[in-house]
């Protein structure tokens, strides 16, 4: 090999270097697992479906807390695929907007550069983040209703991208559990009802912080004025639709949560109800009262069973005297007494040192509402309740609710608070008519056919008194449909007359659940009272039958 010369060396080391041919990366891909790292205030970005709208009620604590000793622990901020800028993962967003203001009225570097930690982008990316920012709010000052309710609304949409199909309110609350969020379904029932008719009319109201509970009361009082407006609004000519008027109705009381007062919405919604259907206000708004509370009674969930309070012992007790016997509060007829009750007392639960005749009968009463047994193991309940617990969910408890009714109430001649049970007085055959009468009657005067009821000592207690041909045309479809049901319910054998059995296959969907439309069905009231028509009507014919039925 021959010796490189001065020259052949001085050539090579100015010879031209290596050079790179492919594209150069501009920044560092990010980690795949979890990573501290510092970021400063303009690499970094609040999370844009954060679901706090209004400020963190905790602002200034936060604040002057962040101000003394800077962070307690670093935020976890992560980075969408292709994205130039981080984002807060889970919470945190408060914090952030904290340390901007902190870096612009001091300019301290400790506010500017963040210690975090990174985590990847998730495969279901969305969903995590915006479960994450949920739930964190809850712990660190808490959500508005209506702030939960978009939130919620939010992941909806992101749960139907993610399965590309529409979803059930259940099966909302399924996934939202799954993804550690859990909220009742009927709690999003409502969070629906608030985002869909009450937050285009009371935006400052719902951002004011108005709670759970005047929310219930509002939709409440919607459905039950939208149903009286539906069911005499038919066959009529009004100006203006329910949806229009409920709405500019309550725009005018979008004011400070302090100020709001869910009995002034109802005054003036029942008002021009009155006037816009030429019903008297008084009448509009007994009708509007006992629909709300039927509405309350079915979708309210049932209270829990109190303890037994601890006897109270007086210091210095007096003489023992002779008290008079308290009749159990088992032995109140519930709805037989023609003039509506006072105030229903719950009954309490017993003692141990109850009477021996109060336990018979309560055990009497328990046994009363037992149509089948279901049979049960202690395992069985005990995985029951385990399911339970983790779903948030209320086990029922049989003999707890037995005990205090089924939990209904309607009003009328003979007030209903429970459609099973039959109280001892009640069951005999004639006042077992007389009652089944009525209840038909006040069917029959909600389709305004309550004249057609006639009372009768035989069959079940009532016949129906059918119009002729003609006369049964020009009546309404409702109000046929209701008519010819009662008149198959009577038992009554066909006739010629104007009620055609065979449509009513055909209308019965309808009148009783309400397929093409609420204005063609029973509401709530009647419906319970149709069940207990059918209950006390089952009853009669067994008693007449000679069969000691064990349902009673």
């Amino acid at each position: 090999m021959a010796e490189l010369t001065p020259q052949d060396m001085a050539a090579k080391l100015l010879a031209t270097g290596f050079e790179r041919s492919g594209p150069s990366a501009a920044t560092l891909s990010d980690p795949i697992a979890d990573t501290p790292m510092v970021v400063t205030l303009d690499q970094l970005r609040p999370y844009d479906h954060d679901p706090r709208v209004t400020r963190n009620p905790a602002y200034a604590e936060i604040k002057a807390s962040i101000r003394e000793r800077g962070l307690d622990a670093p935020p976890a901020i992560t980075r969408r695929p292709g994205e130039a800028h981080y984002i807060i993962r889970n919470g945190g967003n408060t914090r952030l907007a904290i340390l901007r203001e902190l870096w612009s009225e001091t300019k301290e570097e400790r506010f500017f550069r963040i210690a975090c930690v990174f985590r990847p982008w998730p495969a279901r990316g969305e969903i995590v983040a915006l479960t994450g920012h949920l739930a964190e709010n809850e712990l660190r000052g808490g959500l508005t209703f209506i702030e939960r309710a978009l939130g919620i609304e939010q992941a909806r949409e992101f749960y139907e991208q993610e399965s590309g199909q529409a979803l059930s309110q259940s099966e909302l609350a399924r996934r939202l559990t799954a993804d550690g969020y859990p909220v009742p379904q009927s709690h999003i029932s409502r969070m629906n009802d608030a985002v869909r008719y009450l937050l285009p009319a009371i935006p400052t109201l719902l951002y004011g912080g108005l709670g759970r509970h005047q929310v219930d009361r509002l939709a409440v009082l919607r459905k039950a004025c939208e149903r009286t407006w539906e069911r005499r609004a038919l066959g009529r000519t009004v100006t203006v639709d329910f949806a229009t008027l409920f709405q500019d109705v309550l725009t005018q009381f979008d004011t400070q949560p302090d100020d709001f007062s869910p009995q002034r919405v109802q005054d003036e919604l029942v008002g021009q109800m009155a006037e816009l259907l030429e019903a008297d206000y008084d009448t509009l708004a007994l009708e509007i009262n006992d629909s709300e509370s039927r509405q309350r009674a079915l979708t309210s969930e049932p209270a829990a069973p109190t303890p037994p309070a601890a006897p109270v012992v007086p210091a210095d007790p007096p003489p023992p005297v002779s008290a008079p016997q308290q009749p159990p509060a088992s032995s109140v007829p519930r709805d037989t007494t023609p003039v509506a009750p006072s105030a229903p007392a719950a009954t309490p639960p017993a003692s141990p040192e109850a009477p021996e005749d109060q336990h018979g009968e309560r055990e009497e009463r328990l046994q009363g509402h037992i149509v089948t047994p279901a049979p049960t193991t202690e395992r069985l309940q005990s995985i029951q309740r385990m399911v339970a617990d983790q779903l948030g969910d209320k086990l029922p408890d049989f003999e707890a609710d037995a005990l205090r009714a089924i939990p209904v109430q309607v009003g009328g001649l003979y007030p209903i608070s429970d459609v099973w049970y039959v109280e001892p007085g009640l069951d005999v055959p004639d006042r077992l008519r007389v009652h089944i009468a009525q209840f038909a009657r006040e069917i029959g005067e909600e389709a305004a056919v309550g004249d057609h009821i006639e009372a009768s000592v035989g069959g079940i207690g009532f016949v129906c008194a059918a119009p002729v041909v003609g006369q049964a045309k020009a009546l309404p479809a409702f109000a046929r449909a209701v008519l010819t049901l009662l008149h198959v319910l009577s038992a009554a054998p066909p006739s010629a007359n104007g009620l055609d059995r065979a449509r009513l296959a055909d209308e019965l969907a309808a009148l009783l659940h309400g397929r093409g439309g609420s204005a063609t069905r029973l509401s709530d009231a009647a419906l319970v009272k149709l069940f207990r028509l059918l209950r006390l009507a089952r009853r009669l014919l067994d008693l007449e039958a000679g069969v000691a039925s064990q349902d009673s």
